[in-house]
């Protein structure tokens, strides 16, 4: 259903090949887009699809275009209905990725903030197998992660991508698989579009919210998880480049890549280039969680059928 797909355009349900925006429009020239990425899990057992932190998701998305001065043009409600209308409309019985993406059209220019429009576009999306992982091998990067005092990471904002599409590319140039940012004060901040976890001596660390990072809902997901499921101490802080090279596992997470472990960053094995105990088991909890397996926290699900 890759090609033949509908997407929700400007109040209408349309073929992705009918989904146009003007070349001139300032999403177009300048990056000036707001968006989410959700993940929808399909549970077999009772033929239903499950919208992950459905709720959380939509409400970033509006701090996101607040943030970055967007004319107000859709409701709460409004967000959440057009994006089930869509699935819906697509019949999908899969694991899926769905972007929601508020945009700028027209001809105004880069400090234009009108007039907005939409666009949902869902796409087949198979979750990751915890027993399986591609392990990554990472660096860090030699570009500086953007900061409150520059582009604010907060705002989940189209043009801020061109930071990680900067590390991105450097790291895949020089035959890595991604890369770690630092942020202004040389402290560890995140990958690009995603963020970090190490453990060391059995604790689970994370860089703090101010640490030039994405407010990440998966982040906050896997807190909760290791606190409440595993029992595992937590600690939100500053860390060290070099942390990272004797930490006893290391991972990234987001919604396109849930829990992904990194095996190697500047050369350095980390739990011998595999995937550690703690990483698996998240991970695996985490999918269970999403899917409706595990009953538990009930709130983050939204049934879509």
């Amino acid at each position: 259903m890759t090609e033949n797909r509908l997407i929700w355009f400007d109040g209408l349900m349309v073929p992705v090949e009918k989904a146009m925006i003007n070349v001139l429009a300032p999403t177009s020239q300048f990056g000036a887009n707001v968006f989410e990425g959700i993940r929808c899990y399909w549970n077999s057992k009772e033929k239903q699809l499950y919208a992950f932190r459905l709720e959380d998701h939509i409400q970033r998305l509006e701090r996101s275009s607040k943030l970055f001065r967007f004319v107000e043009k859709y409701s709460h409600k409004e967000l959440i209905d057009y994006f089930l209308q869509t699935i819906r409309a697509n019949n999908y019985k899969e694991d899926i990725a769905v972007r929601q993406t508020i945009f700028l059209d027209g001809f105004g220019s880069w400090f234009a903030t009108g007039p907005v429009k939409m666009f949902i576009a869902p796409i087949p999306k198979k979750r990751l197998d915890p027993n399986n992982p591609k392990g990554l091998k990472c660096c860090v990067s030699s570009w500086e992660r953007i900061n409150e005092n520059s582009l604010s990471p907060k705002v989940k904002v189209g043009a801020n991508y061109i930071n990680s599409r900067a590390a991105q590319l450097e790291a895949l140039n020089n035959n890595y698989d991604s890369a770690i940012f630092l942020n202004h004060l040389g402290k560890v901040a995140e990958g690009p579009g995603s963020c970090l976890f190490i453990v060391r001596n059995g604790t689970l660390i994370t860089p703090t919210i101010t640490a030039s990072i994405l407010e990440s809902i998966t982040r906050e997901t896997i807190i909760n998880i290791a606190k409440i499921e595993f029992g595992l101490n937590v600690v939100e802080r500053d860390i060290d480049r070099t942390e990272l090279y004797i930490s006893e596992e290391l991972f990234l997470c987001g919604s396109a890549m849930e829990i992904t472990p990194i095996i190697n960053i500047d050369g350095f094995n980390i739990n011998n280039a595999q995937s550690g105990e703690i990483t698996k088991n998240i991970h695996k909890r985490y999918l269970s969680i999403a899917s409706g397996i595990n009953k538990s926290y009930k709130e983050w699900r939204t049934s879509i059928y």
